[in-house]
């Protein structure tokens, strides 16, 4: 296939990939939906496919990448997660971890792994769609 088609293939897979998930999380009320879905799981495939493509004639650790991206993604979780006001609880902890998640579907996208990112966010998005359990 010709590169260019595969680099827009991958793309646009990954945005239509978080766009599920945040779809799920928009119509669920959380504060990251649609957009900061699509945002982090299009962002991480461009980061590797930059480093896929655009650095093909260096001899530059790729897989770096995906530990740059994992680390960048746990700023924005950690940035979802609020505790309560007498510091017993905590929410967003599920939101932080789609965004996390998102990422790693957006990761493997941009690779080319094509069918574990959409049976991944398929069973991502089956488990969100579970009832809450209380106990």
């Amino acid at each position: 296939m010709n590169p260019l088609l595969e680099m827009i293939l991958r793309f646009f897979l990954a945005t239509a990939l978080g766009a599920g998930i945040g779809y799920q999380r928009e119509r669920a009320g959380k504060t990251a939906g649609l957009r900061t879905h699509i945002l982090v799981s299009s962002g991480a495939a461009l980061f590797t496919l930059a480093s896929i493509y655009g650095f093909s004639d260096a001899t530059v650790d790729i897989s770096r990448v995906a530990a740059a991206v994992v680390v960048g993604v746990g700023f924005i979780g950690g940035g979802v997660i609020l505790r309560g006001a007498h510091g017993d609880e905590v929410a967003g902890l599920t939101t932080a971890a789609t965004i996390w998640v998102t990422a790693a579907i957006g990761l493997a996208a941009g690779a080319g792994m094509y069918l574990i990112s959409v049976l991944a966010t398929a069973v991502i998005v089956g488990v969100l769609l579970l009832p809450k359990v209380r106990g």
